[in-house]
């Protein structure tokens, strides 16, 4: 089973000053920023996914600059991402289409030629066919006489586009052409998985598993797997479940993507730092937030309000910056370093609409989980070069260079995981 990273432009600053918070002279954004591999130096995935709405084009506004766009689609794929080492080059570059990107259309605004051109332009070895995204998800199998007539519709679109996208895709050599699937339920997705086998596909992808929860997955690739054959492969396409990937090894998935390890860095409440436990399974450490006082939105309308003063949130941050540092340095005691950031914490958490109590209250939930963070130290026992060059500045949550660092570390661990979990399993 082999793990892709989707992209979005996610790299960093390599030389980024953490004392003094800015980039390093002269510093080109793409130019000088690194990729998790680069960083890393090596790929903590089989591959990379590129979808089009991420690149953009005359249509879409995508995460891509113009000028980074047409360089894409000029070099291509490998090139563009830096994806191209000895290494590298045997590892899977997929693209898909975009669908979010055209959601509330009508009809996708591309043919079959055009994904087609698409892929050959950026040097996939695999493409997703062009789908039309539904929504709706029933357990219980509804007839499609039961659905509004815009899922029908879609479904349709989704297996026309798939059956001309296969025909195109004959145009590139060593090219592999991945049939999508859409649908209401696990009923109607495992007749659209056992259609696009007829078409002649031997691989194909499930979308819409997005919003669905792992049991509702596995009702839909139980299904798809009692109507189609060992030897189609499957990839699921934006699995948000990636900590459970173990539990779904028995329907032989070939391969999925994900940006969970990255993403959950800076998005999810607590699980911002991963670490692999003796027994192999995972653990999270929540980030140390110490938020720039003169950026960050919430404590500008405090100050704004009145409710604290700008000098004041400044020596507060610079407290909770300098003991962190000092502690890690074994220069503070944990409890001077823990003291410092929940003191840091309040102005960011105290909510004027809940009563003292009950502020007081998430303030101390927040000191226990930072407690463990700053004790526990687990930066110190990371071996990946994002630990090892950055110490402690990798579990502070402030601002992209570190939160992103952390999500590299995340992807390094991951992939350990991944790696050792499913060698345990297969």
């Amino acid at each position: 089973m082999k793990f892709l990273f989707a992209d979005g432009l996610d790299f960093v600053d390599p030389n980024y000053d953490f004392i003094n918070d800015r980039n390093a002279a002269g510093r080109r954004p793409y130019w000088n920023d690194q990729y998790p591999h680069e960083l890393l130096g090596y790929a903590p995935y089989d591959g990379i996914l590129v979808s089009r709405g991420i690149v953009g084009d005359h249509l879409f506004k995508g995460h891509y600059t113009a000028s980074q766009s047409m360089r894409f689609r000029r070099e291509g794929a490998r090139k563009f991402l830096r994806f191209d080492s000895p290494e590298s080059r045997e590892k899977m570059m997929m693209g898909d289409c975009g669908a979010f990107s055209y959601v509330n259309m009508e009809r996708p605004p591309y043919t079959a030629a055009d994904m087609v051109d698409f892929y050959s332009d950026g040097g996939f070895t695999h493409g997703c066919s062009i789908d039309h995204i539904i929504f709706d998800f029933h357990s219980d199998n509804p007839p499609a006489t039961e659905m509004l007539p815009d899922v029908q519709r879609r479904y349709d679109i989704t297996l026309e586009n798939a059956e001309a996208f296969l025909r195109e895709s004959a145009r590139i050599d060593d090219f592999v052409p991945v049939g999508v699937v859409q649908g209401w339920s696990p009923e109607s997705m495992s007749l659209a998985a056992r259609e696009l086998e007829r078409m002649g596909y031997r691989y194909i992808a499930i979308g819409g598993l997005v919003p669905l929860k792992a049991k509702q997955i596995h009702e839909v690739l139980t299904a798809i797997r009692g109507r189609i054959s060992n030897a189609t492969s499957i990839h699921l396409l934006g699995f948000a479940k990636a900590e459970q990937i173990h539990e779904f090894v028995n329907y032989g998935i070939a391969s999925f993507d994900s940006t969970s390890p990255l993403i959950r860095a800076f998005k999810d409440a607590n699980k911002n730092y991963y670490v692999k436990r003796q027994d192999g399974s995972l653990d999270y450490y929540s980030a140390i937030r110490i938020p720039q006082a003169i950026e960050n939105p919430r404590l500008m309308q405090a100050v704004k309000r009145g409710d604290f003063r700008q000098e004041d949130l400044i020596a507060l941050e610079a407290c909770a910056l300098g003991s962190l540092r000092a502690y890690d340095q074994g220069k503070a005691s944990a409890d001077e370093a823990i003291d410092a950031v929940t003191e840091y914490s309040r102005p960011m958490l105290w909510d004027l609409k809940k009563t003292s109590e009950k502020n007081e209250a998430e303030i101390e939930k927040y000191r226990e989980r930072t407690s463990r963070t700053i004790r526990d130290m687990p930066w110190k026992n990371c071996s990946c070069r994002v630990c090892q060059d950055a110490s402690v500045e990798v579990a502070i949550f402030r601002a992209s260079n570190r939160n992103k660092r952390r999500g590299f570390h995340n992807l390094a661990i991951y992939y350990q995981h991944l790696q050792s979990t499913l060698g345990n399993t297969l």
